[in-house]
């Protein structure tokens, strides 16, 4: 299912059609109503893949919004950029801490629900199938499932205490409102019955690449355990992590460097990916959403960069901290792979913008090679983004090994990827040496804010820095965003009016 987000939008976009007026209906021997059209297999197929599609479209529908920036932004290891503090609003008032709800990330809460609508969908159509075999009906299941919590948790993550449904809303379209320790309960236990249901690889090949798997699923438990603090299931996730270690269907690649190369996408260490290039897709700005390429390399990339290093422009946001780079050794394979250095020989062959520090996210650097995708020239990047990696698997095993879930190679495990990036250099096992293992492994990946937060660190490390760009210090009132006015007004006077965020 290589880039599986090529969807007939014509046929889909059929069945909304209706007539509201008895003395203009016309019956139609074309028209196909929701009740008769997913009805068979190949279109209860077509749902599943619309089900995927709003994962493409975090990094821009009516914001810029990488998941992964839009974490990292709020952590201490890249800035925001842009031309100045008014360029992406939203990200400097995120990077601040003083996030608004009339100026927050608000698309990847559309996006996200996108996302629920549809898996909820899958669900109903599922059973709109006669005859349809209980294989594929439990694959679909389980896909459907999977990514619905793979949404929650986004949200949950982000905005904590949210509507959470899992059959499509009616009536004035509002629902109850849970507390994030309830939404956390209630996704996590979909999330297990989708596991149970036996019907995921752990590993999916050719065609059938970018579709969930077990070791995503496996991942995304581990991920929201952690980050939930539940130790009650802490000796679950391992075990479930443990597996996917065992399967031997995963390995580290030797050269960290190779991990974002387009070469890199979907190898041996990639468990899941956001897939980005597409045969024949095509994505514009007049229609965002349309499968193709995405923006994050031009968004992350110095702005009019006219170097001759087969590297391309940008827009100069996420600019990489100089303590980032510092914090490398020497001889740190990932020192290079992640940081994209501008010579100083090479110092005015770009714009210097806001917070610029010569250094960039050479792990989605725009390249010019990298836009075989049609559409716009912004948005043709065929940078698949890295969601979850093995290193992060082995990484995850440790820590809860160390935290007392239960038995196994955790030093071997944190070892494995420590040797690979610093070759024949070995650490003790400690919780301290996997944090930082963490810290130099995943930079740019969406995943050292979350870490501080659940490590309990954020507090003493997300201070005031000394270039008068961060001036506020992160407290636990500013763990979940406040929601956007826009959906506040949306709610207002209805069933259920939702409660804002203290922020």
């Amino acid at each position: 299912m290589r880039k599986l987000y090529i969807i007939a939008v014509s046929a889909i976009a059929a069945l909304a059609t209706s007539c509201s007026s008895d003395f203009l209906t016309v019956e139609s021997n074309s028209q196909t109503f929701l009740e008769d059209y997913f009805t068979t297999e190949p279109h209860l197929q077509e749902a599943l893949v619309a089900a995927y599609d709003p994962l493409e479209w975090f990094d821009w529908t009516n914001q810029y919004s990488p998941v992964n920036i839009m974490s990292d932004i709020m952590a201490d290891q890249i800035w925001v950029g842009g031309s100045d503090k008014t360029d992406n609003a939203h990200w400097h008032l995120m990077m601040n801490y003083e996030a608004v709800p009339t100026n927050t990330l608000s698309s990847l809460i559309s996006d996200c629900y996108s996302g629920v609508k549809r898996c909820n969908d899958v669900m109903t159509y599922i059973t709109w199938v006669p005859d349809l075999p209980a294989d594929i009906a439990a694959s679909v299941e389980a896909q459907a499932r999977v990514l619905r919590a793979f949404y929650y948790n986004i949200l949950w993550k982000f905005w904590g205490n949210i509507p959470y449904y899992e059959v499509n809303l009616t009536g004035d379209l509002t629902c109850p409102q849970f507390t994030a320790d309830e939404v956390y309960g209630k996704f996590i236990a979909d999330l297990e019955g989708a596991i149970a249901l036996n019907a995921l690889p752990m590993k999916r090949e050719g065609e059938e690449t970018g579709r969930v798997t077990l070791a995503m699923a496996y991942m995304l438990y581990a991920e929201a355990v952690l980050y939930q603090n539940d130790e009650s299931r802490f000796g679950k996730a391992l075990d479930f992590l443990k597996e996917i270690i065992s399967s031997g269907k995963y390995a580290l690649l030797s050269d960290y460097g190779e991990i974002f190369k387009e070469s890199g996408e979907w190898g041996s260490e990639s468990i899941f990916e956001i897939d980005y290039k597409t045969t024949g897709g095509q994505r514009y700005w007049s229609w965002v959403r349309g499968a193709g390429g995405t923006v994050l390399p031009r968004l992350i990339s110095p702005h009019s960069w006219s170097g001759s290093d087969g590297h391309d422009g940008g827009w100069g946001f996420a600019p990489v901290r100089k303590e980032t780079f510092d914090m490398f050794d020497a001889s740190d394979a990932r020192r290079a792979a992640t940081c994209w250095v501008i010579d100083p020989a090479d110092s005015e062959k770009y714009n210097h913008r806001y917070q610029d520090t010569g250094i960039f996210l050479e792990k989605y650097a725009a390249y010019k090679a990298n836009t075989d995708s049609e559409g716009d020239a912004d948005l043709r990047f065929n940078n698949n983004l890295r969601y979850y990696r093995y290193a992060e698997t082995l990484l995850y095993a440790a820590e809860l090994v160390v935290r007392g879930a239960g038995s196994g190679d955790a030093a071997d495990w944190l070892n494995q990827v420590h040797g690979r990036s610093l070759k024949g250099q070995s650490v003790s096992l400690s919780l301290d040496n996997i944090k930082e293992e963490r810290r130099l492994e995943f930079v740019g990946e969406g995943k050292r804010y979350w870490d501080l937060v659940r490590w309990g660190d954020a507090a003493s490390v997300l201070v005031p820095d000394s270039y008068g760009y961060r001036t506020n210090s992160w407290t636990p009132s500013k763990k979940y965003l406040p929601f956007p006015q826009s959906l506040m007004d949306s709610t207002e006077g209805k069933t259920y009016e939702l409660k804002q965020n203290n922020y």
